[in-house]
């Protein structure tokens, strides 16, 4: 008996300025094309959209392919001033954007536009981080 590839399903709750689609089913290879045309549409038809939000609860399998295309919906929110937000990211998913150093890049903070020029962004503030030297080091730089 042949069985069915599952699909991705995706549920639309909109507001004025809000969009949150909720996935069901694989980001995969033969799916993710769906999720990327329908963000990518909603981008284009609703230009005073603020935030998207992309309820991951019912994602099962993400590939390589799923991956590229949520880093491409970064892109395109990014580029139309809309802050992506991934919600409830399974502990899978979560160590598929870890292990690919993606986590950081699809859930920060996204630029802000200024009021007195729209076109303007200030970038988020920056994670603070210390640096410290690979190998102890004396003042002349020398190990």
């Amino acid at each position: 008996m042949t069985t069915l590839p599952p699909t991705l399903r995706l549920t639309l709750v909109d507001t004025e300025d809000r969009l949150r689609i909720e996935m069901s089913g694989d980001l995969d290879y033969d799916h993710a094309e769906l999720l990327l045309g329908e963000v990518t549409d909603q981008l284009a038809a609703r230009p005073h959209l603020t935030d998207l939000h992309l309820h991951c609860a019912g994602v099962g399998a993400v590939d390589s392919m799923g991956l590229s295309v949520l880093l491409m919906i970064a892109r395109r929110a990014g580029e139309a001033g809309v802050r992506l937000h991934l919600e409830d990211r399974s502990a899978r998913l979560d160590r598929l954007l870890t292990t690919t150093g993606t986590l950081d890049y699809l859930t920060a903070t996204a630029p802000t536009t200024t009021a007195a020029n729209p076109h303007h962004t200030t970038p988020p503030p920056a994670a603070s981080s210390k640096a410290s030297a690979a190998r102890p080091t004396r003042p002349d730089g020398t190990t």
